[in-house]
């Protein structure tokens, strides 16, 4: 069971430093075009399915750009 706890961890670590890196890349990207003030709270979702599991978690949130 150790092995499986830390490879949810580097997972997690994964998805995490993926994650932030393609939403700093999006809001960067559209604050230059103007689409984006910088002072908006963007929604945001993540759906996470487990195969083999049946598990489909959906967190929503909310990311604050001021």
């Amino acid at each position: 069971m150790r092995a499986a706890v830390m490879s949810v961890r580097k997972f997690f670590k994964e998805v995490g430093i993926t994650a932030q890196r393609e939403i700093e890349n999006a809001v960067r990207e559209a604050l230059s075009k103007g689409s984006l003030s910088g002072k908006e709270k963007l929604t945001a979702k993540v759906t996470l399915a487990l195969g083999q599991t049946g598990l489909n978690l959906i967190v929503d949130g909310e990311i604050e750009l001021e």
